[in-house]
């Protein structure tokens, strides 16, 4: 059971302890990070299941509504981060959640897309801070031999949660679609808020905030104790203010170059959201089909990033399985970047591309361990490469992946290949600075 998961096999106090952090605040973070990318992931179901027809969609407007996403992301990022330093995690976390579940709702009553590229800004807005937060909250309570599994958990809600969406669209479209004369699509946005709001209460009582300021009443004193002591036992330093002039000072060394080159290209070279355009393309497929079908891929990921971090904790060391992740990116966009291939193989290529996904809880854990001393620099590199790889994909899908020349893009998947390679090279590069 040990191999499965790790507090198994610790002395009973102990494994109380840990669990007490997985049943509370673990499970908070899984089940609110699954809303966020459910919530950021719908509209494109959406557009595939009638949004486009209903609203007479056409030239760039999905990839619009992605890049006014993208725009609200940058924007609160970082000062995100600065708000973590003067307002509680266990505050400031639920209540940007219940602002994007209700924003979420009110696509819903949207008659055109001025109204969605608002609410989309906003929802942006809002869920800025939750990915660089939990990845500082998270590496502030596990020992790095604890982290990689419960990082990975966050790659099996990215897998998940766009699956879920598949299944949720597919079975409102048919059961609910037309119902009260309410469209099936703007049924999604309603579910998926409704969703999400019980789930921004429960971030209250379970968000520990940092071992030395915790006042949750699911810990013990002692066990609070603890917790200070068994970060300084592996070196991790416990929070403090976060000034401009420190944060400029991030610039100044290699950490943050290291860390987001791969990180960065990560997020940009991903391309698995354009597989129900090729499906819808070929004409072939009905509606729930192609809502379906990609959740095969989405599947497949949610068992590579439970084994790839069980196999990088046993290694003790993380870049390897990065590498291999990195490889089957590479390789459906190559085939992608072909194109002119058998149609079994097409299906080859994009699943490749979600085999390739757990890479984020592999990186973070792997920034969490190689700089322990600085709480805030491991939240503000999120933040930092956040906001530079969104804004990139706040533009560069109109010019790589034009709608209207959907499924075959004229130098998207070529494109994409190269940042693949380039984030392999990323990888190493941060192998070799973080050994000098």
């Amino acid at each position: 059971l040990a191999q499965f998961w790790d507090s198994f096999d610790k002395p009973p106090r102990y494994r109380w302890y840990l669990n007490k952090l997985d049943a509370n605040m673990m499970l908070y973070f899984l089940l609110s990070y699954f809303i966020k990318l459910l919530d950021s992931s719908n509209i494109s179901n959406a557009y595939v299941s009638g949004m486009q027809e209903d609203l007479a969609l056409d030239g760039q407007q999905r990839n619009l509504f992605n890049t006014v996403f993208y725009i609200g992301y940058i924007v609160g990022s970082i000062p995100s981060q600065f708000l973590i330093n003067k307002i509680r995690p266990s505050v400031w976390l639920p209540c940007c959640e219940v602002a994007w579940s209700v924003l979420v709702m009110c696509i819903a009553t949207a008659q055109s897309a001025t109204l969605i590229y608002i609410l989309r800004f906003f929802i942006g807005l809002c869920e800025s801070t939750t990915y660089p937060a939990t990845a500082m909250v998270l590496g502030s309570w596990y020992r790095p031999e604890e982290l990689a599994k419960r990082m990975s958990v966050y790659d099996f809600a990215s897998a998940l949660a766009p699956m879920c969406s598949g299944f949720i669209q597919a079975g409102v479209y048919t059961s609910m679609n037309g119902l009260g004369g309410i469209a099936g699509w703007r049924c999604l946005f309603i579910i998926d808020g409704i969703i999400g709001l019980p789930i921004c209460f429960l971030g209250f009582h379970s968000i520990p905030d940092f071992p030395n300021t915790t006042r949750v009443p699911w810990l013990s004193d002692l066990e609070k104790d603890f917790s200070v002591l068994r970060m300084a036992e592996v070196g991790r330093k416990s929070t403090r203010k976060l000034t401009l002039r420190r944060f400029l000072s991030y610039f100044q060394n290699w950490r943050i170059y290291a860390f987001n080159w791969p990180y960065i290209l990560f997020n940009l070279s991903a391309t698995y959201s354009y597989f129900n355009l090729w499906l819808q393309s070929l004409h072939k497929y009905s509606v729930q089909q192609i809502n379906l079908i990609p959740t095969a891929g989405y599947g497949m990921a949610i068992i590579t990033c439970y084994l790839s971090a069980n196999i990088s904790d046993r290694m003790g060391v993380r870049w390897p399985m990065l590498l291999v992740a990195v490889f089957f990116n590479f390789f459906g966009n190559l085939l992608l970047a072909i194109w002119d291939i058998p149609f079994g193989l097409k299906y080859v290529a994009f699943f490749s591309g979600a085999i390739g996904y757990p890479v984020w809880g592999l990186i973070l854990t792997w920034a969490s361990e190689a700089f322990q001393d600085d709480a805030e620099l491991r939240g503000m590199l999120t933040a930092v490469g956040s906001t530079v790889s969104s804004s990139i994909s706040a533009w560069l899908p109109l010019l790589a992946f034009p709608t209207p020349e959907a499924p075959r893009y004229v130098w998207g998947y070529e494109l994409m290949c190269a940042l693949s390679f380039l984030s392999g090279i990323g990888v190493l590069f941060f192998v070799v600075m973080e050994k000098r």
